[in-house]
């Protein structure tokens, strides 16, 4: 049976691998120019290290990439040889040749997970993308939550679909951006994650196909890794422009996936964005080789920009509901204690989510859902999701600003929204300026657990969490872990000059 869960084809591998810096192929130190071979072998792992050609993704035969990238077949040969020993290549007579990462690199293995409250005195936490409570809003939502509250408390209290007020809530929510949806068509759910796993445990099972965007938010990775699931990696469009959809296509096509987990609006955690005719465009694709579409909104009213009108809903191009199945939450928008999420999906599937609840957390906690809906009455969500926008900008400028300053050589895109800023370290590892960050003061995630299987070694997430000063003194511990790493020096001979209170 072939190891591979995806291709890439030679014209595809060629134009990548034209489209690298020249630097990074044609020459090493002193610019003493490399074999051809070598510098095939280096573009390709680059590639895969960066997570533009995805692990496990089957490459061309030789013969073909020589023809698309203008070299002989030798000299492919000697490359694929070069990275087979390397350990970023593996063949099976019969089944070609596909990408891997040598054994003993880092591996996601682990979510994100927050920072001990011990530490915050010493830290400055860049790990997980969630601000502060707003307030008056929160305190404002439970004392309605609280005169709410005695209609509920004389029952059970198990409410597996969700409040109704909640339900006709969002439902409204839903109909006021051009979506009709029914109170029928949303389940409550204990935050985005747990609306990602009740769907999980319904639709997939154990050794099944998954794909996800390249990169993909850390935590749903390893929740579906958890789950048994056998991730397929579809690297995003060039430049972070939204998704690629021919590779989609060809994904849905070879792999045939149960289902595909995508975040459209301010991708986690590159920022992007996906546009109309891209979402019409993978739905379309979604339901022709039907594979079920989960569409992520946790980040979809975090807009940091004034733009003329926001792109339509997944679901809006699939008017029947038999392709995409929505996932929200409060957590980004307002805050992520308030843990509330919800599925918004056809009927059908809503009744089978709620049936096999039974068996997992029986429904979410009441006065949190009345907390949600009084927001939602009340206009105080829109109040309070317009104070973290400006929270989220603030912070945003903040911290591009000390990278600019402290880190020139770092690459990045603003993002017009969202909470985080996905940054290529100059070619230093995101995993070892990770750690070297940590004994520094600064908590930072590496790229390789936004990615399958190693990918993303050279890329870090930033969030938008600190401002001012706090946001300069990150810049400036991240700079010390780049320079530690360069220069192959331990950490201990960087001194923490200043204790950070948080």
């Amino acid at each position: 049976m072939a190891q591979w869960t995806s291709a890439v084809g030679a014209p595809q591998l060629a134009r990548l691998l034209r489209s690298q810096d020249s630097r990074d192929v044609e020459q090493v130190g002193g610019g003493r120019r490399l074999p051809a071979y070598r510098s095939l072998a280096d573009g390709v792992r680059l590639l895969v290290l960066e997570g533009r050609v995805p692990v496990a993704a089957r490459l061309p035969a030789e013969r073909e990439l020589a023809g698309a990238f203008g070299v002989s077949r030798t000299t492919v040969a000697a490359a694929y040889e070069a990275l087979r020993a390397e350990g970023f290549l593996e063949s099976r007579r019969g089944s070609g040749s596909w990408t891997a990462v040598p054994a003993g690199n880092p591996l996601p293995t682990r979510g994100l997970e927050p920072l001990p409250p011990e530490a915050a005195g010493s830290m400055i936490d860049l790990g997980c993308a969630a601000l502060p409570a707003p307030e008056p809003w929160l305190t404002r939502a439970f004392q309605g939550a609280m005169s709410d509250l005695p209609l509920y408390a004389h029952t059970h209290g198990d409410y597996p679909a969700g409040l109704p007020v909640l339900r006709q809530a969002l439902a409204d929510r839903y109909t006021a951006r051009g979506i009709p949806t029914m109170p029928e068509q949303i389940m409550v759910t204990t935050g985005a994650m747990g609306a990602v796993a009740a769907i999980c445990r319904l639709c997939t099972g154990p050794g099944e196909r998954v794909a996800v965007d390249s990169p993909s938010y850390a935590n749903i990775l390893q929740l579906m890794r958890d789950a048994g699931a056998r991730l397929v990696p579809v690297a995003l469009g060039e430049r972070l422009t939204g998704w690629d959809i021919p590779a989609w296509r060809q994904v849905m096509r070879d792999a045939a996936p149960r289902m595909a987990y995508v975040v459209a609006d301010y991708h986690n955690p590159t920022g992007s964005l996906a546009s109309e005719e891209q979402r019409r465009r993978l739905v379309d694709a979604a339901r022709s080789a039907g594979t079920l579409l989960v569409v992520d909104e946790t980040m979809v009213e975090l807009g940091l920009e004034e733009e003329a009108e926001p792109p339509r809903p997944v679901c809006g191009f699939d008017p029947a509901g038999s392709a995409v199945i929505t996932v929200g939450s409060a957590s980004k928008a307002f805050w992520a204690g308030m843990r509330i999420g919800w599925v918004r999906a056809a009927p059908d599937i809503i009744r089978s989510l709620v049936a096999a609840r039974a068996y997992s957390d029986l429904g979410s906690p009441v006065l949190e859902q009345l907390a949600i809906a009084s927001l939602l009455e009340s206009g105080g969500w829109e109040q309070a999701v317009e104070i973290r926008r400006a929270q989220a900008r603030e912070n945003r400028d903040a911290i591009v600003a000390a990278l600019q300053q402290h880190l020139p050589d770092w690459e990045f895109s603003v993002p017009h929204g969202g909470l985080t800023l996905w940054a290529r370290t100059g070619g230093l590892s995101g995993s070892r300026i990770a750690e070297a960050g940590e004994r520094l003061g600064v908590r930072v995630p590496s790229g390789p657990r936004f990615g399958v299987d190693g990918a993303f070694e050279g890329f870090v997430r930033l969030p938008f969490t600190v401002n001012g000063a706090v946001a300069e003194e990150a810049a400036t511990r991240l700079a010390g872990a780049a320079r530690l790493v360069a220069t192959g020096a331990p950490a201990e001979s960087e001194t923490r000059q200043h204790a950070f209170v948080a």
